[in-house]
């Protein structure tokens, strides 16, 4: 049930159909949101309202949005998962219609289709795990939508944040009772990074943009509160990025074979956007931790209630919306990204093997992205620090 940039097609230049395109966009989406709802709860909305950041106005208000918003995931996920089984279902019978692929019985037939020789396990048995940590995942989700369960949203929580990553995790297990080379499990390990980084991202900003929308009384204490959060889901990001662009540069290595294929092919060109697009949300993220962050520690130090607020709740928020916009239009591009660069531009070789030098320099690469990122954390800690010393006697300016 997961895709990457390497995935191989028969039709590699072909335009996908429009079911495959939305039962990938729709997976991804429904992926995305449920786990990155419940990551960034739990990492960045959770501790300031256990912390008493805000009043009990603010509080209350808070945990029952997100109490509804991640019940609303819990429905979005199985109904995508039960379309990207259809869409396997199309995709092995070439002959069957997705309309016809949504049938029970043909999702039964897929589930329960004996190993192929040579496999340690039947794929539609790893399906079959797969799609129940799902239904696991959503029912401790939709269960939310009741008031018994809104009194223990942090275990129901903490309970479908693992359950979430397992899904994909799990459908990346191989069949195959050979062992692998080692490019074929780096080329796992590193599309699971891809996703999970990519969903922990875009699902967490489009979560809290939402929750950040909140209207109604939002007590006093409401800017201390989103302060926190804000500044607790930029750690958050900074690692998703990093999962995101190491992993992308691993998939890219190993899709496009000259940078020409950048622009004389279709999965070059999309790839060139799907790039823009997540470069687009960093600067967004930039914007974030050296221009707004500063400013509301400001505010908070000054003790500027009105300012805070303004910031944390208006100007902080569309700025995090935008970037969530660019990820859901990250995932549209993905549907289209079907073969790789190196076979549409007629290279019919296996993509380049990993050699100790490449590995070496992936490796530095992915330290030195470390350390920038880690860098970057902490220059915006600084620089909030220092505009706090330097102004934190008088309210900060209106934006």
């Amino acid at each position: 049930m997961s895709i990457s940039l390497a995935a191989a097609s028969a039709a590699p230049d072909a335009v996908p159909p429009l079911w495959r395109i939305l039962t990938r966009f729709g997976w991804f989406a429904g992926l995305s949101g449920a786990l990155g709802a419940t990551l960034a709860y739990a990492a960045a909305v959770r501790p300031g309202l256990r912390g008493g950041e805000a009043g009990a106005a603010a509080t209350a208000a808070l945990e029952r949005r997100a109490a509804r918003y991640l019940a609303w995931t819990g429905v979005v996920l199985p109904v995508a998962g039960y379309a990207q089984l259809a869409a396997r279902v199309a995709r092995a019978d070439e002959g069957t219609p997705f309309g016809r692929a949504l049938a029970p019985g043909r999702i039964a037939d897929l589930l329960g289709a004996p190993a192929e020789p040579g496999a340690w396990v039947a794929r539609g048995t790893l399906l079959t795990v797969q799609n129940a940590v799902l239904v696991l995942a959503a029912l401790a989700l939709t269960a939310l939508f009741t008031r018994r369960g809104r009194r223990h949203l942090d275990a129901l929580v903490l309970t479908a944040l693992p359950l979430c990553a397992a899904v994909t995790l799990i459908g990346s297990v191989p069949v195959k009772a050979a062992p692998e080379v080692l490019d074929d499990t780096l080329d796992r390990l590193l599309v699971q990074a891809h996703i999970l980084g990519g969903a922990a991202w875009v699902g967490g900003l489009a979560a809290l943009a939402a929750l950040a929308g909140l209207r109604g009384r939002r007590g006093g204490h409401a800017g201390v509160l989103w302060a926190g959060v804000w500044r607790r889901f930029g750690t958050v990001a900074l690692a998703a990025v990093g999962a995101v662009l190491v992993s992308g540069l691993w998939l890219t290595w190993r899709s496009v074979g000259a940078p020409e294929q950048l622009w004389t092919t279709a999965f070059g060109v999309l790839l060139l956007v799907k790039t823009a697009l997540v470069l687009g949300m960093v600067a967004a993220g930039a914007f974030n931790q050296f221009r707004l962050m500063p400013r509301i520690a400001r505010a908070r130090a000054a003790d500027a209630t009105p300012t805070l607020l303004r910031l944390t709740l208006r100007h902080f928020p569309r700025v995090v919306l935008g970037e969530a916009v660019l990820g859901v239009a990250v995932l549209a591009v993905v549907p289209f990204l079907n073969g790789s660069a190196r076979a549409q531009a007629g290279d019919a070789g296996d993509p380049p093997a990993a050699t100790g030098g490449i590995l070496a320099a992936g490796l530095a690469l992915a330290l030195t992205l470390a350390a920038s990122l880690y860098a970057t954390a902490r220059a915006s800690e600084a620089l909030s620090r220092r505009t706090v010393r330097d102004g934190g006697t008088a309210p900060a300016p209106a934006p």
